[in-house]
Order: structure tokens, then C-alpha cells, then sequence
């Protein structure tokens, strides 16, 4: 019976995520990121319902070092994205309190104005110590947005850092908010998150900042001409843009349309998401298999710890016999 009761409610609170209905949609997100056991056959059961009505969502990444003005942009350019009729959510992934596990810096309290619009969700996730500081769940998150009808899905994340590589692989495309400095800066901006960018927004293009905004924008296309561009059918592209003042964000989404009609039409993009739901898979089943090793085999893996901080035994030996006894002859 409790097993019944709860995929009942998993089926149900699906139905209200695909009519629209915010409180079902935040709740569907908090049984998602539960940790506890008893909380799966209700997730597994809402994920049952509301696949179908996922995919049709423009997910977009976005990042950018300290300063640049990320939650200012999202901001600023939701609420465009919103007056001209769409629809926009937020995953905003906040650092994690080490003592409570719970966001730090609160999003709905840095885009005040959009937290505000109807047209809008903002959902703030603690990282929960997961790398890179990338909530574990986002990936299912983005699917439940998906699902109540959300035109255009932004992940926003921490910084500049590992996180960036987790976040490209659930998205469409990658945008990199550069500020005006960022020409003086551009060796603290490490290359792989360049070669991550599909987009590079230089912001606070505005007033005495605006011949520096330029500069950087210059100096970043010149980086950007070194490096091997990631698809055959896309080469990055650079913006300037003021959150601040509104200006340059129509310019932006026109560009953000332009990749995503030229990745649809080579068949790039339906290629993109299927590798990316194979490496979340392997993401899931890695995690898995350790959480079981741990499980089955806690004594051995500490004793196997043990040697190898000794010098007793390689690591790549240890790792060996330890799967031959818990797995069998491989």
C-alpha cells in the first residue's frame, strides 16, 4: 500500500506541473532534490508523466567571474525575454551553507523585479557540496520547467570553475558574461571556460565604461580566434550589452536565435541532447555503483584505504582487488 500511495501522488503532482501550476511545480522540484528513500517511487513516478512534455525549452548557461553582473543581466534580460510574451525560469545554483546545506545568497532577493513577473520562476538550489558547486538535480529541474511550459530555461552558476563543465552538458548553449576589464583580466579567465562559450556578453557597456567594454570585446575575439570552435556549425560570438540601461539585449537574443536555428537544422542539437542525457546517465550509474560499493563493501574499502595511505599497495591495485572480491573475476 505505501508503495501504491506513493506513486499516486508522484502521478499527481505531475498533472499539476503540466497545467502550469506553480505550487505543484516548487513542490515537484523539493521532492526531486529529497534526499530521502521513500521519496523515489514519487519522483520516479512524476518523471514517468511529464517526459513527454519536456524538450521544447531553449536552456541556456550562464556564467561569469565575480563582478561581471550575472544576476543584474538575468534580470535585466528576463524581463525582456518576458515582454516580448515568453516565458522564463531561473535555476540559480547558490553556494551551500556547510552547516545547513541551504543556499547562502538567496536569488529572489538579487532579481527583485523579475521574481516579481508573472511570466517568471526563479528557483534558488543550494550547490550542496556537489562539484563544482552544480545542484545534483538540476538536470531534472530543467525537465520540470520543460514540462509546465517554460519557453526559455536559464542555469545560472556559482563562477568561474569546474561547475561551468557540468553546466554545458544540460544546455543548449553557453553564455559568458565578460565585464569591461575583462581584456586586462583575460588570463584569469581560465581557457576551458572559454571554449565553453557559445556567447561572450561583455556587460556594463555603458557611459565611461564604454570604450573599455570595447576593448575587451576586441581583445576577447582575438582569444577566441584560437581556439577550435566546438561545433562545425556555430562560431562564437561576441556582445556588448548594458543590464544596467537595457541596451544590447535584443541583439542577444537575435544571436541566441541564430545558433539555435543553425544547430536545429544540421541536426547538431537533437545530437547535443542525446549525449548529454547518455552522460547524466553514466553520471547516475557512477554515483550509484559507489554509493553501493560503500554499502556492500564499507570495511573493505577502509581497509583498502589503509594500505594504500601505507605504501602497502598501489592504488590501482587496491581498486582491483577490492572490485574482484565485492564484484568477482573481471
Amino acid at each position: 500500500m505505501r508503495q501504491r500511495r506513493e506513486t499516486a501522488s508522484g502521478a499527481a503532482l505531475a498533472e499539476g506541473v503540466i497545467a502550469g501550476d506553480r505550487r505543484a511545480l516548487a513542490k515537484a522540484i523539493t521532492l526531486i532534490e529529497s534526499a530521502r528513500p521513500e521519496d523515489v517511487a514519487d519522483a520516479e513516478a512524476l518523471f514517468q508523466r511529464i517526459l513527454p512534455k519536456t524538450g521544447g525549452a531553449i536552456r541556456l548557461g550562464l556564467s561569469g567571474p565575480p563582478g561581471a553582473g550575472k544576476s543584474t543581466f538575468i534580470e535585466a534580460f528576463g524581463r525582456y525575454l518576458t515582454g516580448q510574451g515568453l516565458t522564463v525560469a531561473v535555476l540559480a545554483i547558490d553556494p551551500s551553507s556547510r552547516r545547513s546545506g541551504g543556499s547562502i545568497l538567496g536569488d529572489k532577493t538579487r532579481m527583485e523585479q523579475l521574481a516579481r513577473d508573472p511570466k517568471a520562476f526563479i528557483r534558488p538550489s543550494p550547490s550542496g557540496g556537489s562539484l563544482g558547486g552544480v545542484a545534483r538535480r538540476t538536470h531534472e529541474t530543467v525537465l520540470l520547467v520543460e514540462a509546465a511550459g517554460f519557453d526559455v530555461v536559464i542555469v545560472e552558476t556559482v563562477g568561474v570553475g569546474q561547475s561551468e563543465t557540468a553546466v554545458a552538458d544540460m544546455v543548449d548553449m553557453f553564455v559568458l558574461l565578460a565585464s569591461p576589464g575583462a581584456g586586462d583580466d583575460l588570463q584569469g579567465i581560465k581557457r576551458g571556460i572559454m571554449e565553453l562559450a557559445d556567447l561572450v556578453v561583455v556587460n556594463k557597456a555603458d557611459g565611461d565604461l564604454l570604450p573599455a567594454a570595447r576593448r575587451a570585446a576586441s581583445d576577447i575575439q582575438s582569444a577566441l580566434h584560437l581556439m577550435r570552435p566546438k561545433t562545425p556549425y556555430w562560431t562564437a560570438e561576441i556582445a556588448l550589452a548594458s543590464a544596467l540601461k537595457g541596451e544590447g539585449l535584443p541583439a542577444i537574443w537575435e544571436a541566441i536565435g541564430r545558433y539555435r536555428e543553425a544547430m536545429d537544422k544540421s541536426g547538431a542539437l537533437a545530437a547535443l541532447r542525446n549525449e548529454q542525457r547518455l552522460s547524466w546517465f553514466r553520471s547516475e550509474l557512477h554515483e550509484g555503483l559507489d554509493g553501493a560499493l560503500a554499502a556492500r563493501a564499507g570495511e573493505a574499502v577502509a581497509k583498502a584505504e589503509a594500505e594504500v595511505k601505507a605504501g602497502r599497495l598501489t592504488p590501482a591495485t587496491a581498486a582491483r582487488q577490492l572490485l574482484e572480491a565485492v564484484f568477482g573475476k573481471m
